[in-house]
């Protein structure tokens, strides 16, 4: 059984900084790629980011040079900081990762979601 926790949303004015964090845990073997989508209330679940096992990282036009995303694989936990934070940056935020489990199949899991609201 594999778990994605979620930490870190809150209520922020327009402007400042959140740091997201998502840990994952269980029984598995390796974990690959890790990302963060988020969905605003009557819209579609969306990409933010994304970070690969070697650390390479995809971002949606909409936040490039304000989020960062980052991992630390010895805690198997993936970050999102968020800078310069906008109004629309409002919505739930899940976390993904694709993981390898004990066997060689790879499934992909979610977290919780984590609510950022962004005022103006």
């Amino acid at each position: 059984q594999v778990q994605l926790v979620e930490s870190g949303g809150g209520l922020v004015q327009a402007g400042g900084s959140l740091r997201l964090s998502c840990a994952a845990s269980g029984s598995f073997s390796s974990i690959n790629g890790m990302g963060w989508f988020r969905q605003a209330p009557g819209k579609q679940r969306e990409l933010v980011a994304t970070i690969s096992s070697g650390g390479n990282t995809n971002y949606a036009n909409s936040v490039k040079g304000r989020f960062t995303i980052s991992r630390d694989n010895g805690k198997n936990t993936v970050y999102l900081q968020m800078n310069s934070t906008k109004p629309e940056d409002t919505a739930v935020y899940y976390c993904n990762a694709d993981v390898t489990v004990v066997g060689g199949v790879t499934y992909r899991y979610w977290g919780q979601g984590t609510q950022v609201t962004v005022s103006s």
